[in-house]
């Protein structure tokens, strides 16, 4: 087939706006897990498994969209059409796409909105002090590559944050404009809606890892609680652990026995397996800029299942 032709039967076939629109879909769906599945506390491989399955379903949407086509009738095979009313049947789903583009780039919009402003307080109304908002990690690697495992050491904590129903935690789209070093936390916690902020840096050196944190309570400037974790790689789920546990008694929390065996769970022994996931967690957390960082966010997960079988 000549080129020219083919690009132009993807065009009347409506397969560059069923791409466009697929993309926007999955992107609003992978957005809208990663917001509401913590809060019912499905685990993160659900969310993965959307991912993957988004993307898997991509070229055979694409097929789908090549080989037929939506009639007043049922889908039926664009070649059994007649070329007359295959073109205006063709119009018309144009405009349908068309349509759900638009609808969806506004739910984005509006989520993007409602992501900047966490939870809304009427006039009057306190802020719990048992709120909690997790700042970016500061690198503190000689590696500057390294940032990825300071995004996913964040992530992973106000994962386990977030499964403590007694604590109300920010998510983390809301608190990833505060990448650099803030300055005025009584003014960022007065944004986020929070009593507290969380901040911390990682430095990662070989397979030693130094992880800082500090609990801050912003409307007071006072220090709640502060600790330094030297360890291994391998003991880094205990640090997470750890440092959830501490900020929830500083907070005064209360942890169900469910509450507190979620917290320990460790999810692999595997370095490798768990390097891996991180690495998938902090380009998943960027998808909301690229769509080369949600593909390989998925291509780091997909490595966890291999590399999990070689350690057993």
């Amino acid at each position: 087939m000549n080129p020219h032709n083919f690009f132009g039967e993807l065009k009347r076939r409506n397969v560059y706006r069923a791409a466009v629109a697929y993309g926007v879909v999955a992107w609003f769906l992978t957005q809208l897990t990663t917001q509401v599945f913590p809060f019912f506390e499905i685990p993160n491989s659900a969310v993965r498994f959307v991912v993957i399955a988004l993307a898997v379903g991509f070229p055979i949407a694409m097929l789908l969209s090549w080989v037929y086509e939506l009639t007043p009738e049922g889908v039926v095979r664009t070649e059994d059409l007649d070329p007359a009313r295959a073109k205006s049947l063709q119009r018309a789903t144009g405009r349908i796409l068309d349509f759900i583009i638009i609808g969806v780039l506004l739910l984005v919009i509006a989520m993007l909105i409602v992501g900047r402003r966490p939870f809304y307080r009427q006039p009057g109304e306190a802020i719990s002090q048992k709120s909690v908002a997790v700042l970016p990690f500061e690198n503190l690697s000689e590696d500057k590559a390294n940032a990825y495992f300071a995004d996913g050491i964040q992530e992973e904590i106000l994962t386990r944050l977030a499964k403590i129903a007694d604590l109300k935690v920010i998510s983390r789209t809301s608190t990833q404009r505060y990448q650099s070093k803030p300055g005025n936390l009584s003014e960022i916690a007065k944004q986020l809606g929070v009593t507290n902020i969380l901040e911390g840096s990682v430095q990662k050196t070989a397979d030693q890892v130094r992880v800082n944190v500090q609990l801050v309570n912003a409307q007071t400037d006072s220090h709640l609680w502060a600790e330094t974790y030297d360890r291994k790689l391998n003991d880094i789920f205990a640090v997470e652990s750890e440092i959830a546990k501490g900020i929830a008694e500083s907070l005064q929390a209360k942890l169900s026995v469910r509450e507190e065996q979620g917290l320990a769970v460790k999810p692999t022994n595997n370095p490798e397996a768990y390097d891996a996931y991180l690495r998938g967690l902090a380009f998943e957390a960027r998808n909301i800029y690229s769509n080369d960082a949600l593909l390989k966010a998925i291509d780091f997960y997909e490595r966890l299942k291999p590399t999990a079988l070689m350690a057993e």
